[in-house]
C-alpha cells in the first residue's frame, strides 16, 4: 500500500485551512496599499471587466495589494449608512441623544475665555483705535455683558441646529469621509462584529478540506502503479480552495431563520448572535463614527457647512449690539456705521469655529456617545433577521467571489506542492 495516499486528505485539510486563513487576511490587510503605482494604469482599469476592475491594486492604479475591505472604504461607508445606520436612527434622533442642552453647557464651560479673546482680537483688527481708546472699566463691562448674554446665545445656536439638523447634517457623507480617512474602521467593524464567524471560516477549512480530500484517495490509487496525471491534484486543490470558502461563507448567514432538521437546528452563525452583535456594532459606531466630534466637523466643514455657518452667524449676529447695550448708538456714531457692521459681521463669522471647537473634547465625546450606543444597540437587536443579515452581508456580497477566487488560486498552488510529494 502506498502510504503517501493517506496524506491526501490531511494535505487537503491543510490546504483548506491555509487558503481560508490567507484569504481572510487578504480581505483586511494591508490597510494601506503596498506596491508600485503605475501612471496611466487607472485608465487601463476602465477597459477591464467590472469584477477585475475591483481587484485591489488594479483599482488603485498599481501593482500590489491593499486589503479588499479597506480598499473599498467609500463603498463600505455608503453601505454602512444605507443598510445599517440609516435604519437605526435619523440625524435628529442622534443629535437629540447627544443632548443639545449638555452640548450648550459644555460649550459655555470651555469657551468663555476664547470668546473674550475673539472679541478683543476682532475689534483691534477692524478698528484698532476703538479698543485702545476704550477705558478698562468699559472693556470689563462689555465682557460682563457678553458673559451674561452668552448662555442664551449658545442655547439658541444648539436649539437652532437641532431644529434644522436634517438639512444641515449629511450623515452619509460624514460616515464615508470618516471611513475613507481611517480605513481601519471598516476593518474594525468586520473584525470585531464578525470575529467568531471569521474564525469559523478559517478553521472550517481544515475539516471541510479533509472531507473533500477523502474521495481523492481512491481516485489517485486507481492510477497505481502508473504515474498520477499531473493535473489531478492541482485541479483538486482548486476545488478544495473554492468549496471550503464557499461553504463557510454560506454557513455564516444561512439559513436566516432557524430550521429544524431532525434533532438539529440549522441557523446562520452570524444570525444566532444578533443580541451580542448589536452591542459590539453599536459600540463601534458610537465610539468612532456617529460621534459628537464627527457631527460637529461635518456641520462646520462638510458638504452643507454653508447652511450651518449661516444659521450660527444669524444667531450670533446680535451679540455685538447686546454686549454694548445703551452704548451701541454712541459707538456706531464714533466709528461709523460701516465699520461697526464689519465688526458685528466678523464676530458672527469667526465665532462659528469657536462655538463648535469644544465638541472635539474626547472626554465629553465619550460621555455623550453612551446614549447613542444605547439607541443603536436597542434598534439593532430589534431588526428583522433579513435586515440584520443584510447589514453585513451586503458589504461583502459583491466581493465574496474575490475571497473564493483567492482560495482557488492558493488551492491550485498547494495542489502542485502535493503532487510533488505523492508522485
Amino acid at each position: 500500500m502506498n502510504w503517501s495516499l493517506l496524506s491526501i486528505p490531511v494535505v487537503a485539510g491543510v490546504i483548506g485551512l491555509a487558503t481560508n486563513y490567507v484569504g481572510i487576511k487578504f480581505l483586511f490587510y494591508p490597510v494601506q496599499f503596498v506596491g508600485i503605482r503605475i501612471p496611466g494604469l487607472r485608465a487601463v482599469n476602465q477597459l477591464l471587466p467590472r469584477k477585475l476592475q475591483a481587484i485591489p491594486g488594479v483599482a488603485i492604479g498599481g501593482i500590489g495589494w491593499q486589503g479588499v475591505i479597506p480598499s473599498r472604504a467609500a463603498k463600505m461607508g455608503s453601505i454602512a449608512v444605507d443598510k445599517g445606520i440609516a435604519k437605526l436612527g435619523s440625524p435628529s434622533e442622534f443629535y437629540e441623544r447627544l443632548d443639545p442642552d449638555q452640548i450648550a453647557e459644555h460649550i459655555l464651560a470651555t469657551s468663555t475665555d476664547e470668546v473674550h479673546e475673539l472679541v478683543e482680537g476682532i475689534v483691534r483688527r477692524e478698528h484698532p483705535q476703538l479698543w485702545a481708546d476704550t477705558p478698562p472699566p468699559i472693556r470689563a463691562a462689555i465682557h460682563a455683558r457678553i458673559d451674561a448674554q452668552l448662555p442664551r446665545l449658545v442655547h439658541r445656536v444648539t436649539d437652532q441646529i437641532g431644529e434644522h439638523i436634517e438639512q444641515l447634517l449629511d450623515i452619509k457623507m460624514m460616515v464615508i469621509r470618516k471611513i475613507e480617512a481611517e480605513p481601519r474602521l471598516a476593518n474594525r467593524i468586520f473584525l470585531e462584529v464578525g470575529n467568531r464567524e471569521l474564525n469559523f471560516v478559517i478553521w472550517s477549512g481544515l475539516f471541510l478540506g479533509f472531507l473533500l480530500g477523502l474521495p481523492l484517495v481512491p481516485v489517485v490509487a486507481s492510477f497505481a502503479p502508473d504515474p498520477i496525471p499531473g493535473w489531478i491534484l492541482p485541479v483538486s486543490g482548486i476545488v478544495v480552495g473554492y468549496l471550503t470558502n464557499w461553504i463557510a461563507i454560506k454557513a455564516i448567514f444561512n439559513p436566516i431563520e432557524p430550521h429544524r432538521v431532525g434533532p438539529f437546528t440549522l441557523h446562520g452563525l452570524f444570525m444566532r448572535r444578533q443580541a451580542e452583535v448589536a452591542e459590539v456594532y453599536a459600540q463601534i459606531i458610537a465610539d468612532d463614527i456617529v460621534t459628537l466630534s464627527n457631527i460637529g466637523e461635518e456641520l462646520v466643514h462638510g458638504t452643507r457647512s454653508d447652511r450651518t455657518r449661516h444659521l450660527i452667524e444669524q444667531a450670533l449676529r446680535p451679540a455685538v449690539d447686546e454686549s454694548l447695550g445703551i452704548a451701541r448708538g454712541a459707538v456706531r456714531v464714533a466709528i461709523g456705521t460701516r465699520e461697526y457692521d464689519a465688526i458685528r459681521t466678523r464676530l458672527a463669522t469667526e465665532a462659528v469655529d469657536s462655538t463648535m471647537a469644544p465638541l472635539t473634547d474626547p472626554v465629553f465625546n465619550k460621555r455623550q456617545s453612551e446614549r447613542v450606543r444605547e439607541l443603536l444597540a436597542t434598534r439593532l437587536a430589534q431588526l428583522d433577521p433579513p435586515e440584520f443579515a443584510e447589514m453585513l452581508r451586503s458589504a461583502m456580497e459583491e466581493d465574496e467571489w474575490l475571497l473564493i477566487f483567492i482560495g482557488s488560486v492558493l488551492g491550485f498552488v498547494a495542489g502542485l506542492v502535493q503532487y510533488a510529494v505523492v508522485s
